[in-house]
């Protein structure tokens, strides 16, 4: 049987970071030896010290359409670097990131795939309808009526009809509110119709209501429009566990498990740990994860060999219904044109900002001119 979708798996991903390069005197005389806290120091060929911090220790996971994958874990275990890195935004320095067991470009991923960070980075002054306008011009080729019909679509899927006139705004402009503008920056990544979309923790800032309503609205997309969604989040309530379809658990860069919630449960067992019925699973297995590596120490290898036996393959084949090399939606041209209009919405709006600097332009032009003003072309 085959299924259209992209399945994003990651092998064995190694990603470090050099923090800082420490200088020795060669001599030893009056420095103190670097201290360093957990990986080792390498020394180059001038005599200094970098420290080399390893991010991610090889990693394996897999994300399928339909399905959301939720990456977990405490702070520091290499959750947004993982994502960056399946996201096609950061190069492992070994690994590989597969999409329906075949290596794809990174550059051609990106034009199936949307990434909403962490923070939103949204204009204030635009309406919701003209920030995802505008988004959908510089993205699709496609007349412009259909590009509005697709707006509203996008708009009614979203549950942003009630504010579609609204402006955005931020903290010190006032305007639609915390969850909504989320909803907003999902939005500016999936007018494309991607068949991957990869969010960093989209409950952040929010309250559960507004976070169970993002992670329901998700799913909704991830079983409607058969998308991959992967993304990472700290401490989720209960209500939105049950939303997911598999859990990647972390802990200093490593991989401790991926499986469904149930599978979760099975693994804490298996550690010699039982959560309690009122609690959350996933805030457990996060609090339990110093418990869990002791134990592992005395059991890696069997540990090893039985998530080798639990990546169960998909029968089917898939295909991912859109072409990688697809072209670029508008000209540098036209590109300069939408980007121009988008600007001259935001300044003429800002009535202080534009005429401030219409009179700075105005003010340094009197200033230059009085300055120059009945000088001779004489050099003596």
């Amino acid at each position: 049987m085959e299924k259209e979708g992209c399945e994003i798996e990651a092998l064995d991903i190694d990603y470090n970071i050099t923090e800082r390069k420490i200088n020795v005197n060669p001599f030893g005389i009056f420095t103190r030896k670097p201290v360093l806290e957990a990986d080792q120091p390498v020394k180059l060929e001038d005599g200094t010290y970098k420290k080399v911090k390893h991010v991610l220790k090889g990693v394996t996971c897999r994300a399928k359409p339909w399905e959301i994958l939720a990456i977990v874990g405490p702070s520091g275990a290499g959750k947004s670097s993982l994502l960056e890195i399946l996201a096609g935004r950061l190069i492992p320095q070994t690994g590989s990131v597969i999409v329906n067991q075949r290596p794809v470009d990174r550059a051609n991923f990106k034009k199936i795939s949307g990434y909403v960070t962490q923070k939103d980075t949204l204009f204030p002054l635009l309406t919701v309808e003209e920030t995802l306008l505008f988004s959908a011009k510089l993205r699709l080729k496609l007349p412009a009526e259909e590009l509005k019909t697709r707006v509203k679509s996008l708009v009614r899927e979203l549950g942003l009809e009630a504010v579609a006139t609204a402006r955005v705004g931020d903290d010190s402009l006032r305007g639609i509110s915390g969850g909504e503008r989320r909803r907003v920056s999902i939005g500016v990544e999936a007018i494309h119709d991607p068949k991957v979309l990869i969010l960093d923790e989209p409950t952040s800032g929010l309250d559960s209501t507004s976070a169970l309503q993002i992670i329901d609205m998700l799913k909704l997309m991830a079983e409607t429009r058969g998308r991959t969604i992967v993304l990472t989040i700290h401490q989720p309530g209960f209500r939105i566990v049950k939303l997911f379809n598999s859990v990647l658990l972390l802990a200093n860069g490593s991989t401790l498990n991926q499986g469904s919630v149930d599978q979760l449960g099975v693994y804490l067992r298996s550690n010699g740990l039982q959560h309690p019925l009122h609690e959350n699973i996933v805030e457990f297995a996060i609090e339990s994860i110093e418990a869990i590596t002791k134990h592992q120490r005395l059991q890696q290898s069997r540990r090893l060999q039985l998530f080798q036996q639990s990546k169960v393959a998909d029968v089917g084949t898939m295909k991912i219904g859109k072409e990688f090399t697809r072209d670029f939606a508008n000209s540098r041209l036209g590109e300069t044109m939408i980007l121009t209009h988008r600007f001259s919405k935001n300044i003429f709006r800002t009535k202080e900002l534009f005429a401030c600097r219409t009179v700075q332009m105005l003010g340094s032009g009197i200033v230059l001119g009085l300055i120059f003003h009945n000088l001779k072309d004489d050099l003596k």
